[in-house]
């Protein structure tokens, strides 16, 4: 409210004394009716305001007690705790008995591998058809359980962990897996004084090439697994076969469809892997220029995990990455796992013979070092690189194409041993070769009689590997 100087009626009894002026109406008043205004704008205050304020006051302190939520929402949480309960729950059950498995895993290969040197023992005493080799090979093996069998017995909190997901995927929570091994249960260690019967025993095909169960078309690599069973890439046949430790005729495992692009079909595959871990094959599906897993129990197609590769020989090291040796571009390929773009690890550098490149490159071996031995079919030579080098070195073969011990014809299946021994299928030499460390030459060990199908004659062997025996 203030106080005009100038003289104007009072809004109420119309006198020019009016010397009063309302701020907020803007109305001019005497000073009887602006007192009057005064009282009037004082009680609509306590009506307006000061009494709805105490009404405020009172829903105000109403929120000092809890509200009570919606039934409704409270009963959707319930349900998500029970079933998230529930979830967990089964998974731990699923967990421990996952842990315990895995965790009597080698003591069942240790216990399989005891039952299969047993009967090796006993059956060479029974013929009496044993010599110093055999007691130096069964001496060796001895000591590798012995030393597998200290290493079991001795716990280990750091062989596996738990995998974590933070977040809050109740279909992916927390897994229990093996950490990679340095190195296998087993080291692949051969005498180098080792010597195999001239004559060889035939375990699978034999009936001549054709489609039938017992039969193999052009087989051209083989993996076998811990119970002694082969998995042969059939390839014309456009399969992969199965056969069983003694056994008179294979089992078909993936494709056998025919030719095709198809998932459930292969395309002349190459080479295969198992994945333990995945419990499944890698194949080498090389006319279709990709490579698939197939699952190893019912599996009835594959899962392109790699494309567009010629790949036509692959490994797998011991932290669960793919190596592949890629026929078209003349270099080998590492793939991480998950990976779908890989890296060149050997060659790349074009088609050639220099240290830095590689010609056609079949089989693949990896060390425990990581280091890489590429088969270089066409170079017919066998190749190392070390891991991260820009060149390999030749460590068998190397000399061109020929026959003599320092020579190797268009090598493929090559297999290292702990002494980086190397044993290399001589394909076109029909032979099987034996190439010591830094050697310049090396030595026939099975086949160097001519191309045939006698039992002291190989015909172009392709693929190669040891068994625990």
């Amino acid at each position: 409210m203030t106080t005009s100087e100038e003289p104007n009626r009072c809004s109420i009894c119309d006198k020019t004394a009016a010397k009063c002026t309302c701020a907020g109406c803007k109305s001019y008043f005497c000073v009887k009716h602006f007192n009057e205004h005064r009282q009037q704008l004082s009680m609509k205050f306590d009506v307006d305001i000061k009494n709805v304020q105490e009404e405020l006051l009172t829903q105000i302190n109403q929120l000092d007690k809890p509200i009570t939520p919606s039934a409704e929402l409270l009963s959707q949480i319930d349900q998500w705790e029970s079933e998230t309960i529930e979830n967990v729950h089964e998974r731990a059950v699923k967990l421990r008995h996952q842990l315990t498995e895995l965790v009597n895993q080698d003591r069942n290969q240790l216990i399989n591998q005891y039952k299969i040197l047993t009967n090796e023992i006993n059956t060479l005493k029974e013929d009496d058809d044993f010599a110093e080799d055999d007691i130096e090979r069964l001496r060796t093996t001895i000591n590798q359980i012995q030393i597998s069998l200290k290493q079991l017995v001795t716990p280990s909190k750091t062989k596996f962990m738990l995998v974590e997901n933070n977040q809050i995927d109740w279909n992916h929570l927390i897994n229990v897996e093996e950490k990679p091994k340095l190195s296998p249960l087993y080291a692949m260690t051969i005498n180098p004084n080792a010597k195999w019967k001239p004559n060889g025993d035939t375990i699978a095909g034999g009936n001549g090439a054709g489609t039938a169960i017992n039969q193999l078309a052009r087989p051209s690599s083989l993996y076998i697994d811990h119970d002694r069973s082969i998995y042969i890439a059939d390839s014309d046949n456009h399969r992969i076969v199965k056969w069983k430790n003694g056994a008179t005729q294979g089992e078909i495992v993936a494709g056998g469809h025919g030719e095709g692009y198809r998932n459930e079909h292969l395309y002349s595959p190459t080479d295969l892997i198992i994945d333990d871990e995945q419990d499944s094959l890698i194949i080498c599906d090389y006319n279709n220029l990709r490579v698939v897993r197939w699952p190893r129990r019912n599996g009835k197609q594959g899962e392109v995990i790699i494309s567009d590769i010629r790949g036509i020989g692959l490994t797998m090291d011991n932290n669960g990455s793919i190596y592949i040796a890629d026929n078209k571009k003349h270099e080998v390929v590492r793939y991480q796992p998950g990976e779908r773009c890989g890296t060149v690890l050997a060659g790349g550098n074009g088609s050639g013979n220099r240290l830095d490149q590689l010609q056609c490159p079949r089989w693949l071996f990896v060390d425990q070092n990581h280091s890489v031995y590429v088969s270089d079919n066409e170079n017919h030579r066998v190749m190392k690189w070390i891991e991260g080098a820009q060149e390999g070195i030749v460590v068998a073969g190397g000399h061109g194409l020929g026959n003599s011990l320092a020579q190797l014809s268009h090598p493929c299946g090559i297999v290292v041993d702990d002494a980086d021994t190397i044993y290399v299928a001589d394909s076109w030499n029909n032979r099987i070769m034996r190439w010591p460390k830094g050697a310049t030459q090396g030595s026939v060990v099975i086949g160097g009689n001519g191309r045939g199908d006698q039992p002291n004659q190989l015909n172009q062997p392709t693929g190669l590997s040891f068994d625990r025996q």
